[in-house]
């Protein structure tokens, strides 16, 4: 790490004072790539969670994450489409060799399904809805994304969701292609089922899987973490606090904005959150054994899992951002873990993650 680095970026924002963060590695062998153990998932900066900040202040958040010991950030030339892209290359772009960045691509921004440049295929609540990992597609992803992100190479590029339409090994084969090339260093999934990882990782090895993950969210231990584990493949664990259900912000009577993503979900409707609202109560309860805050439980909890996990939770605001890097620091026994286990195994969570047409992308 450059001292001189970390200065610039102090400088940048204030005073920002740098957080004891481990490193987590991903992958293995050659696939192998070290992170920070918590990372940022930058999406909320220009699409799902209004009102964005200007464009300089998101900078300065961006440049504050780093500041604090952030070495992993999280982008996609969907979030936006293209503009999310452009803020972390411009963000990052002092800092490159000391950063890993993350991008994704497989949605259809790129024509070829009745849309022109830049024209995503949306559905009712203006998500993206069709995918397009044909390997031309994939190769004209990766050169906007290089552009957008200013630099010469993207340290994990993940396919952000499966493209029935096209066979994973032709995928994976244009992932070790642009591998050979230098214009990726690693590959990983996102929201992949487990044997289309092992198909993939057959071919190209894979690094790492992004996926939702959290205590309200544990479906991945059923089969993807099995699978990742005997792979030898990390996780990257998106939403890791529940889309802020485990920062303990929201009561019974919470309401979203019709804007807000969250709005559109169905477990955070207002039929549901009356119930759902116990999983928030708990890791508030938690914390407050702990004398920590509930979004540290939720990400140290994660970190407990398996040493492979590296989460990238989002945020916006600079206290926050040192709030989650301090999970990294919340540490359990294993007889309070087994506990947490089996109170998080009796708490019931009514309503779906997504809306059908998302979850119609997933687990393929």
């Amino acid at each position: 790490m450059s001292t001189n680095t970390v200065r610039s970026a102090n400088d940048d924002y204030g005073d920002i004072t740098p957080v004891d963060l481990p490193k987590r590695t991903l992958g293995t062998g050659p696939a192998a790539l070290e992170v920070s153990a918590i990372g940022l998932g930058c999406m909320g900066f220009t699409m799902s969670w209004p009102p964005f900040l200007p464009h300089d202040e998101s900078i300065r958040v961006i440049r504050a994450a780093y500041g604090m010991g952030e070495r992993f950030f999280d982008t996609a030339e969907v979030y936006g489409p293209f503009a999310n892209e452009e803020l972390v290359g411009e963000a990052l772009e002092p800092f490159r060799d000391d950063v890993v960045i993350a991008t994704k691509f497989g949605f259809a921004l790129h024509g070829g399904f009745g849309g022109s440049e830049g024209e995503a295929q949306l559905d009712s609540s203006g998500r993206v809805q069709q995918t397009d990992s044909r390997p031309e597609t994939i190769r004209k992803a990766v050169e906007g994304s290089l552009k957008r992100l200013r630099t010469d190479h993207i340290d994990l590029y993940y396919q952000h969701r499966v493209d029935t339409k096209v066979p994973i090994e032709d995928v994976a084969d244009v992932m070790g292609e642009l591998m050979a090339e230098g214009k990726i260093l690693h590959w990983g999934l996102s929201e992949a089922a487990p044997a289309t990882v092992r198909r993939a990782h057959a071919v190209t090895p894979v690094t790492a899987v992004q996926n939702e993950y959290s205590m309200w969210w544990r479906k991945p231990e059923e089969e993807l973490i099995p699978t990742l584990e005997e792979l030898g493949i990390g996780l990257v664990p998106f939403s890791p606090l529940g889309k802020a259900m485990l920062a303990g912000r929201f009561t019974a009577s919470t309401r979203f904005a019709a804007d807000d993503y969250r709005s559109r979900i169905p477990r955070f409707s207002p039929d549901h959150m009356a119930h759902n609202i116990a999983m928030g109560d708990y890791v508030e309860s938690l914390a407050r054994a702990k004398g920590v805050a509930p979004a540290q439980i939720a990400l140290g909890w994660l970190l407990a899992r398996k040493p492979w996990i590296a989460p990238i939770p989002g945020t916006k605001h600079v206290d926050r951002l040192r709030q989650n890097l301090g999970g990294a620091a919340v540490t359990f026994t294993s007889d309070e873990l087994a506990a947490i286990d089996r109170t998080l195994d009796s708490i019931t969570i009514e309503g779906a993650r997504y809306q059908p047409t998302q979850e119609a992308l997933t687990n393929h």
